[in-house]
């Protein structure tokens, strides 16, 4: 089933992938994306956009300082920033997958590209929410590690980041999960962008830790619609991106058997994530990002 784009409103056109391939400046499709979204919820309050003052907190390292009140500070001599209604969390970490797997792409764009779509979105977001942003690119090992943080240039160096990012080696997660357990102390919210093409266990281990030292984990799964549904129609060689090997492979096979496993694979991530009161979302990266956007609104609604 294709995305027909043509009879969708212009805002939410700009959050086809299709439509996000033709522009070349990662942060301009990271604004397109929000603002599309935006004006597609109607500006309902129900996800937290409202910028409604609600109350001030104390100033922690990585927040902005635009929004420290100068007026409490020299009536009281301490730094506090105003809280804003809809900030639920403190900092918001991208950690996108960069392994060869990711490369892969049968349309317009890659799984890596729709995780820079998506990561660049996500980050625009959570800035436009108040909250600090960091960014983690790894494949066997951590590549590029951004800490979160919510200073003017914060955003951009974030993008700029994920923009870089370029699919190379194979997939270990235990070492940049163990990198990334070292480096993040402050509780927040951690999105992982991967086709999380390893195993459950070593998965549902490496994540674990995370969630019992209050991070609130949201896992976005990117595949392609060819690895969802596979349409051929003669013997096909397929080559493993990430160990070079291949195999010749039949229609009946991609029709049954290999269907029966990809979606025991997915329901295995699923459940992994479900045992830590993680989110689990799927994606198409043929689909608009829409879906994506929607999840994580509601996810750190429930979270905060």
């Amino acid at each position: 089933m294709s995305t027909n784009t043509d009879n969708r409103p212009a805002p939410m056109r700009l959050l086809d992938p299709s439509v996000l391939s033709t522009m070349s400046n990662l942060e301009l499709v990271a604004k397109a994306v929000v603002e599309g979204f935006v004006i597609g919820l109607h500006r309902s309050p129900k996800f937290g956009f409202s910028q409604e003052f609600v109350e001030y907190r104390q100033y922690a390292d990585g927040d902005d300082p635009r929004y420290i009140d100068w007026n409490v500070y020299s009536r009281t001599d301490r730094t506090v920033i105003k809280r804003f209604k809809g900030e639920t969390n403190s900092h918001l970490m991208l950690l996108l997958d960069t392994s060869a797997s990711m490369g892969y792409g049968s349309g317009e764009s890659s799984k890596l590209q729709y995780g820079k779509y998506l990561g660049a979105s996500l980050a625009y977001l959570a800035a436009r929410q108040h909250d600090a942003v960091g960014v983690m690119l790894f494949d066997d090992e951590v590549k590029e590690y951004r800490p979160p943080a919510s200073k003017p240039g914060s955003l951009q160096g974030v993008i700029h980041t994920l923009d870089a990012a370029q699919a190379s080696k194979g997939t270990d997660i235990n070492q940049p999960m163990t990198r990334f357990r070292e480096h993040i102390k402050k509780r927040g919210l951690v999105a992982v962008i991967s086709d999380f093409y390893c195993d459950a266990e070593e998965l549902l281990e490496n994540i674990r830790p995370l969630a019992l030292h209050g991070q609130d984990v949201i896992m976005f799964h990117l595949l392609d619609r060819e690895e969802i549904t596979p349409e051929i129609k003669q013997s096909t060689l397929y080559e493993d991106m990430e160990t070079g090997q291949a195999i010749e492979v039949e229609p009946a096979f991609m029709q049954k058997a290999y269907r029966d496993k990809i979606q025991k694979h997915i329901a295995s991530i699923e459940k992994a994530a479900n045992g830590i009161r993680a989110d689990h979302v799927l994606l198409d990266t043929s689909e608009p990002l829409d879906k994506a956007l929607h999840n994580y609104l509601t996810f750190r609604e429930k979270r905060g």
